[in-house]
């Protein structure tokens, strides 16, 4: 006869080692472990996704603030160029006023009253050159100059007399003006070649 148990004798030696108390004292102790394990790894998990998230969430805050940072510099930049350059337009639009009062006074005047209206005309683009002025409008210096196509824009080209005059302005034709740094409108000059 083989050695095999018949299954009812299987159950009985199993019911025998559960039935004992050291035996279930130890399973106890056994599945409290491994419970205590499971619990361990699931909360060593629970920390180590923290710990990520923590990271992530970390990492977003300072791209926040430095995007912040990065804002507030170029609203400032942006306001500081406002700032700088807001007579721009109104000088560009005061500009054929000047043109037209100077164009004014290159007529000859034969009487007193006209002597006298064009000693008007003279106080009238002495005060409005002065504002220009006091507000960092200037004009640009193009007469006898080296031509320079950022202030000046060539109009004609004569030939030169001599080699002195090359590449210089040698006419104005309109004068340019110049606010700070820019330029408003460029001189309109006749240049030797």
């Amino acid at each position: 006869m083989s050695k095999e148990k018949f299954p009812s004798e299987k159950n009985l030696d199993e019911k025998e080692t559960a039935s004992t108390p050291e035996a279930a004292k130890k399973k106890a102790t056994e599945d409290k472990e491994a419970k205590k394990d499971n619990h361990d790894e699931k909360l060593a998990k629970e920390i180590a996704d923290l710990k990520d998230k923590n990271k992530e969430l970390e990492d977003k805050y300072l791209r926040s603030e430095a995007e912040i940072q990065n804002m507030q510099n170029r609203y400032s930049k942006e306001r500081a160029q406002l700032i700088k350059y807001e007579s721009q337009s109104l000088a560009k639009d005061i500009l054929p006023a000047v043109d037209n009062l100077e164009r004014a006074l290159s007529v000859e005047a034969d009487d007193d009253v006209s002597k006298q209206l064009k000693k008007g005309v003279k106080m009238t683009l002495d005060s409005l050159t002065k504002a220009l002025k006091d507000h960092g409008i200037v004009e640009i210096e193009a007469e006898d100059v080296k031509f320079d196509p950022t202030l000046h824009q060539a109009v004609q080209t004569v030939v030169a007399e001599n080699d002195d005059q090359k590449d210089h302005v040698v006419q104005v034709l309109q004068k340019g003006y110049q606010y700070k740094d820019r330029t408003l409108r460029p001189a309109m000059v006749v240049v030797a070649q």
